[in-house]
């Protein structure tokens, strides 16, 4: 009986080892959990994000893994979270690791769980906007920094993560000003990482480029009449000449995407945004007037490959011409070229080190990448592009429906668990590169 007890003791003694053990394994990864679904519980959406709220959030965690910090405001009350871990030779070109902290817009009705509440559903997908765009990035810049810390690594060169406002809007008050600033300039970037898109393959997504906005509006004009009269050159028959134009041409882009001969990104994208034309009554719009003025706005989104001599003849001739009573102007035209007037296109492959580079280590924790792309959108990543960097987009997601500015966003916690692998990979092989390419031999490179 002794024995039999002893044995026993011995047993329960080992089960309660073994389960605290697994408490401890899994006390790490609810822990990285909590943390992004605090930072997704912040509600940065815009027109009023609560910016002042995330960089405090931020700026707490800076703290807790012993990061130099620093908070910039290029514009009042929008705070630019500057982190930086010091490699051992800053003379080397450093490292940026960028995220933006504002969101888009939702609209709570048609969400399945409140978007600002980082639910979990018994699937493991977490239910927040931001999760992919792109509070899971930066949080993962930082989990990775975490892991590499408690392993004791030490970067070679300097590390630097910056986690922006107004990317939803144009980013003209948060990275443009940026990238423009001496603050930047004495950074001494060699290479940016920025966002990509989630993939519903294995194959993580790479974007070496991206499309730029050309957002247009044309205008129509022609004589008032009263509804009931025909007459040709009213001002919504001149319009809708030109939305059937523009169409045409939209169609045989697409055409050249649904037959697989382009990916999305290297074709030319329009798509009509708004139409204003009518007269206002108090019960809504004056029906038997047909108004003098009609005007019609398109998001345009050129690829850096494109001929934009040619766009630019088509836009003039056809889309708008004068002979038609019509005018057009450019609410936004960002330029294909950076600002030394080279393409915005680098070299991918074992020919670009940076490239190179990511591959290995995405591979190393056991990643899959696919075809390198040109981002079909735009992002902040334009910025640092123009003044001749090379940008890489890379969000490691996986398996992952594409929900970015979707209804119901959201993202598995192990994709994002296998992103923070992906990651520690990529910096530490990053940092740890030691080559010292010239500036100008670098930017004719990449």
């Amino acid at each position: 009986m002794r024995r039999t007890f002893v044995s026993m003791l011995i047993l329960i003694l080992f089960l309660t080892a073994s389960n605290a053990a697994a408490a401890d394994d899994q006390l790490p990864a609810s822990a990285i959990i909590s943390r992004f679904q605090q930072y997704l519980q912040i509600n940065t959406a815009q027109p009023t994000p609560l910016y002042r709220v995330a960089a405090d959030f931020l700026l707490a965690e800076a703290e807790s893994l012993s990061l130099q910090s620093q908070t910039l405001e290029f514009v009042a009350g929008k705070p630019l979270v500057l982190l930086k871990w010091p490699g051992s030779d800053p003379t080397l070109p450093s490292i940026l690791l960028y995220s933006h902290t504002d969101v888009v817009p939702v609209e709570h009705h048609k969400w399945s769980h409140p978007p600002f509440e980082a639910h979990v559903d018994p699937d493991g997908n977490i239910y927040a906007r931001g999760s992919q765009d792109m509070k899971c990035v930066g949080m993962q810049y930082l989990e990775a920094i975490r892991r590499l810390k408690a392993s004791g690594f030490n970067p070679v060169r300097n590390i630097y993560l910056s986690f922006a406002p107004d990317e939803e809007i144009g980013g003209h008050d948060g990275a443009e000003k940026f990238a423009d600033s001496d603050v930047f300039k004495n950074m001494n970037v060699g290479i940016v990482l920025d966002e990509g898109l989630a993939s519903p393959s294995e194959e993580y997504k790479m974007f070496y480029g991206e499309r730029c906005p050309w957002w247009l509006v044309i205008k129509a004009t022609g004589p008032p009449g009263h509804g009931a009269k025909l007459y040709d050159n009213s001002a919504m028959e001149n319009l809708f000449k030109s939305i059937e134009t523009v169409r045409k041409f939209r169609a045989s882009q697409f055409d050249l995407v649904k037959a697989g001969l382009k990916a999305e990104g290297e074709v030319i994208s329009v798509n009509m945004v708004f139409l204003k034309a009518g007269t206002p009554s108090p019960t809504g719009f004056v029906m038997n007037l047909q108004p003098s003025e009609a005007e019609a706005g398109f998001d345009i989104r050129v690829p850096p490959t494109a001929d934009v001599e040619s766009l630019e003849r088509r836009i003039a001739e056809e889309w708008a011409p004068t002979s038609r009573n019509m005018t057009y102007e450019f609410k936004q035209k960002t330029p294909v070229t950076d600002n030394f007037g080279r393409p915005r296109v680098p070299t991918t492959g074992s020919s670009n080190p940076w490239w190179a580079l990511l591959e290995k280590a995405v591979q190393k924790a056991g990643g899959k990448l696919g075809k390198p792309e040109i981002f079909p959108a735009s992002t902040d990543a334009r910025y640092f592009r123009n003044q001749g960097l090379p940008a890489i987009g890379f969000s490691p997601m996986a398996n992952t429906p594409i929900l970015l500015h979707d209804h119901n966003e959201h993202l598995n916690q192990a994709e994002y668990l296998k992103g923070i692998d992906m990651y520690e990979s990529i910096i530490k092989a990053y940092s740890s590169y030691v080559e010292h390419p010239s500036k100008e031999s670098s930017k004719d490179e990449l």
